[in-house]
């Protein structure tokens, strides 16, 4: 499984070299300008970057100038699927632009095609294309993956405007 960026991550570069902006659709914004916060409730859908993100809430966190996103933190049926087509699902999702990462907290899975991987906490370091999961008390660590059908698609990034199967 390749994890790459939700919806929130990264500044993504058109051919230009433009950022592609963030677009969220939400039944609700609320803008907190001393705390360069942006809250977003009710079927909030974020996208970037051929990325989409879904979840009940999303608090975005702006730099100073409010030009750029610094965190986001998603609660409540947090659903991912990313420009590769990898899917994840959490109770919690955080991103950290500084760091380049991203955590799914809480019943974590990941999957793609059938393969899956699940855990308590999934933290993928975007600029790094590498995740660890973690298992919680209750249950360890989960990792189904099959085999590759020879001709099959690899899951690499997809092209600009192709979507995923989901």
């Amino acid at each position: 499984l390749h994890a790459q960026a939700p919806a929130v991550p990264e500044p993504a570069r058109e051919a230009k070299g433009r950022t592609q902006p963030l677009t969220v659709d939400a039944d609700k914004m609320e803008r907190f300008g001393k705390q360069s916060l942006v809250v977003f409730s009710g079927n909030v859908v974020a996208r970037r970057d051929n990325s989409v993100q879904y979840a009940d809430r999303m608090e975005v966190y702006l730099d100073e100038k409010g030009d750029r996103v610094l965190r986001a933190i998603s609660t409540g049926g947090v659903r991912i699927i990313t420009r590769d087509c990898n899917t994840g699902t959490a109770a919690r999702a955080e991103y950290d632009d500084l760091r380049q990462r991203i955590e799914l907290i809480g019943n974590a899975r990941v999957w793609q095609d059938d393969n899956v991987v699940s855990g308590e906490r999934i933290t993928i370091f975007l600029s790094e294309d590498r995740s660890v999961v973690q298992g919680g008390k209750q249950e360890r660590v989960k990792a189904i993956f099959y085999p590759r059908e020879s001709g099959a698609k690899d899951g690499a990034a997809r092209k600009s405007g192709e979507s995923c199967r989901n």
